[in-house]
């Protein structure tokens, strides 16, 4: 009967002892003394409640428990190998990867992620690019991209990794002051949180505008976090993320209207079988995966 926790590094000794037929032989293979080969083996045996070796002067022979004990160790022993593999391919992966993307979807949704990443890949160094108005993978400014437009030109590879969608949001204290009714299509008389000039082409600033009344009071700005912080500070209506507005706390006055955008994975195609951007390919598909409910409205 067993009476000692099982310990599956055990298995090794105990191969060894089977393939060499002494403790000596086997010892030096495994570069250990005798003495601890002999208590691993005693170890082992005592943890199974059965004797796998007859001890004889002429060396050790497996007992017909141990024999049938060799597959199952030999299963072990060809999952520990390719378990090092993997440990040790990771470890030769090397180098830089640039990868440009929105600022909010780098703080909320890569950044936190890049942890475990980092531990699988410790050689590897990443750079993580949010000026994605001027980063282009053509002129070799990043070498990978996530990124809410499709490109229209250009030698890349891409696919559909997920879907923003997005919602109008406001705050409570906004709410109480300016009470929003569904039925009022143009915000008719609420104030408006938009885009500056320079980023007009954008498809939430196109749809936000087309809403505002001309002689509305509107606050613009150029980036997302700043439009999230005016909504949080009571300054009016903005269209964002529902992930952006949903951590905010704001009430979302409406859920779909039309602006969910694509995310795509845009890779240089000349860049597709680089180790060092496949893996990072890789990492962004599984995460975007998990958070396919994040960017939805519930």
């Amino acid at each position: 009967m067993a009476n000692n926790r099982l310990n599956w590094d055990d298995a090794r000794p105990f191969l060894a002892v089977a393939r060499l037929g002494t403790l000596s032989a086997a010892a030096s293979h495994l570069h250990i003394g005798i003495a601890t080969l002999s208590r691993r083996i005693e170890r082992l045996e005592s943890a199974l409640g059965v004797p796998l070796f007859i001890r004889a002067q002429s060396g050790y022979q497996l007992t017909e428990d141990g024999q049938a004990l060799i597959e199952k160790a030999e299963i072990l022993e060809s999952a520990a190998l390719s378990f090092s593999s993997m440990a040790s391919s990771r470890a030769e992966i090397a180098g830089r990867v640039r990868l440009a993307t929105a600022e909010t979807l780098a703080t909320e949704i890569v950044i936190p992620a890049l942890p475990r990443f980092v531990q699988l890949y410790p050689r590897l160094n990443v750079e993580v690019v949010t000026d994605i108005q001027t980063a282009n993978l053509h002129r070799r400014d990043a070498d990978l991209a996530l990124r809410m437009v499709k490109p229209e030109r250009g030698n890349v590879s891409l696919q559909r990794v997920g879907t923003l969608g997005w919602g109008l949001y406001a705050s409570e204290s906004y709410l109480l002051q300016h009470p929003f009714k569904d039925s009022d299509k143009a915000l008719s008389g609420h104030s408006i949180i938009s885009w500056s000039e320079s980023h007009a082409e954008l498809s939430a600033a196109k749809w936000i505008d087309s809403l505002a009344p001309a002689s509305g009071h509107t606050i613009t700005t150029t980036g997302l976090q700043t439009q999230l912080a005016a909504a949080k500070a009571g300054l009016g209506i903005a269209a964002l993320p529902h992930y952006l507005g949903r951590g905010a706390a704001l009430r979302c006055l409406r859920k779909n209207f039309g602006l969910d955008q694509p995310i795509y994975l845009v890779v240089q195609s000349d860049l597709t079988q680089s180790a060092r951007v496949r893996v990072m390919c890789d990492f962004l598909r599984e995460i975007m995966a998990q958070k396919r409910s994040f960017f939805a409205a519930d």
